[in-house]
């Protein structure tokens, strides 16, 4: 459904006064309430869409007449919906017609993608296109489509000039390329009674025009697509005629066919949303033209979004100026009221104020206790672990004094004494690695005495078959004791792997493992250690 952008120039400056009735409030909501079903709509076409592609997939390529008319198909679904798709599907019919060497097809497919090209405002690449469509042999059906196609062309031409020089051209170009196709339409056709009607709106016979449309709309025929571009047509004659509620509600029947058909190339809501601009119903205005935006971007038509940028900014301005205007009422107001209303409101004011600073106090208040908590929580764990392995050091180092004591009064007596052979047995009989697996035994007593749900926690984020399996007897391995280190609060590799006696690089090795198998990410393995208790 082509726009012609001279309209926006005398919708913007339709006099007030044409204006003045109010829009139905259930005519809007019948809209709305369409709007809101409009991806309803939408799925249906996409499901038709989708039911093409299955069958031009499944149809063989050697089976080029089959495939090019499938392609058609889906061409004429896309043409209103989706210029990207509708251009690469009339490019997939050139492509055919080629390879099935018919004139006809040929012509046919040109005619389709200069029909898209002049949808989405691409006048020189239309020019360029209809310039290679040979129709002298043409059916008269595509001589037909050709010549309505030129008159848009020159028609939209015209608009997009809108000067007194080279308009009036091109106006009587397209009336006579009108004229041509009217020769080849059935005369009980749509397509003859529309673009008859359209050569009178074209050549200043609004009577004639409005004769013509009205039959035309009355026909019970017409498609849910024809009938929108009908409605759409003839709400023009009505606004120049100064019917303006009678155009308002055509474009609102015309918006509704067009969110039916899942039209997307349209200018219904536009050209509704202008009007009801100049009635003052910025709200309805504002959601009409922000949707009209919407289906132009989904559609790809360049021309739409610049005849949009001329109304939006309008309507923005309108509503920051009812809201300055609703401010500088309200000023005038508080100016009226008696002393006595200023005290209430202020002491209002005063005590909504403290209300809302008290509520932000006691918030923070109970954030604090909150985080107080969490610290008092953590220094009370903190200082379990401390005082658990401080006492289990004294332990530690006491036991390991006393041997130490008795092994060198032992040595003293056996060096005054002469017995080497003895001393040697004593230095010899000293059992390091007994040493430090009875040191990392005591260790695991007292962390699993801190943490004895540790091993269940830790296991909790492996899958079963990756979870760790202690030996008889045995209370940490060397994955546990690494992350049991961790979450004491020792993360630097060095001193773990100094503890454990492993060099860094292994201690690496072994955490990365074990990351690797969790069923967390690598890098909040740690926080879920971290987040382990103690009792």
């Amino acid at each position: 459904m082509k726009y012609l952008p001279t309209r926006i120039l005398w919708l913007l400056f339709l006099p007030l006064g044409l204006l003045a009735q109010g829009t139905p409030a259930s005519t809007l909501r019948t809209l709305n309430e369409a709007i809101a079903q409009a991806p309803r709509y939408d799925a249906v076409k996409r499901q038709r869409i989708q039911a093409l592609q299955t069958t031009l997939a499944r149809t063989p390529a050697a089976a080029l007449q089959e495939r090019f008319a499938v392609c058609g198909q889906l061409y004429d679904e896309y043409k209103v919906f989706n210029y990207d798709s509708a251009y690469r599907y009339a490019r997939t019919l050139q492509t055919l017609a080629a390879q099935l060497q018919d004139p006809a097809r040929v012509t046919f497919a040109r005619i389709k993608l200069s029909f898209i090209l002049l949808s989405s405002g691409m006048f020189k690449e239309t020019y360029d296109s209809l310039s290679l469509v040979h129709i002298d042999d043409a059916p008269d059906s595509l001589r037909a489509e050709y010549y309505t196609l030129l008159a848009r062309y020159y028609y939209d031409l015209a608009d997009f000039d809108n000067d007194t020089y080279h308009t009036p051209g091109y106006t009587r170009l397209a009336n006579r390329y009108v004229d041509s196709a009217l020769q080849l339409y059935d005369a009980k056709s749509f397509q003859y009674a529309y673009f008859n009607g359209l050569k009178y709106i074209r050549s200043g016979n609004m009577d004639s025009a409005l004769t013509s449309f009205q039959q035309i709309i009355n026909n019970p025929m017409l498609s849910t697509h024809q009938y929108a571009v009908t409605a759409s047509t003839l709400s023009d004659i009505y606004i120049q005629r100064g019917q303006v509620d009678t155009a308002i509600s055509l474009l609102i029947e015309a918006a509704i066919a067009d969110i039916k058909t899942s039209t997307k190339e349209t200018a219904a809501l536009f050209n509704l949303a202008t009007l009801l601009y100049k009635k003052d119903d910025v709200k309805h205005a504002a959601a009409y033209i922000e949707q009209a935006i919407r289906d132009a971007m989904f559609y790809g038509a360049r021309q739409r979004k610049v005849q949009m940028s001329a109304i939006l900014p309008l309507i923005e301005s309108e509503k920051v100026n009812r809201v300055e205007s609703q401010q500088q009422m309200l000023f005038i107001y508080s100016a009226i009221v008696t002393f006595l209303l200023l005290v209430v409101v202020w002491l209002a004011v005063v005590i909504f104020r403290q209300f809302n600073k008290l509520k932000h106090a006691q918030r923070l208040i109970t954030e604090s206790a909150t985080h107080q908590r969490e610290i008092n929580a953590k220094l009370e764990e903190a200082n379990r672990i401390k005082e658990e392995y401080i006492g289990y050091f004294f332990n530690v180092n006491s036991v390991f004094f006393n041997k130490m004591e008795r092994f060198k009064k032992s040595l003293d007596q056996k060096v005054n004494d002469r017995k080497l052979e003895e001393i040697r047995f004593l230095v010899n009989n000293i059992n390091l690695k007994q040493e430090k697996e009875d040191l990392l035994r005591d260790f695991d007593k007292v962390f699993l005495k801190l943490f004895p749900n540790f091993v269940q926690d830790y296991n909790g984020l492996f899958e079963p078959a990756d979870q760790v399996k202690l030996k008889d007897q045995e209370l940490l391995n060397t994955d546990l004791r690494i992350f049991a280190l961790i979450r004491m609060g020792i993360h630097d590799n060095e001193k773990i792997a100094q503890i454990l006696e492993y060099s860094v690089n292994t201690i690496n090795t072994y955490k990365t493992r074990i990351k690797n198998r969790s069923k967390v990410p690598n890098e909040a393995f740690e926080h879920h250690i971290m987040e382990i208790k103690a009792e």
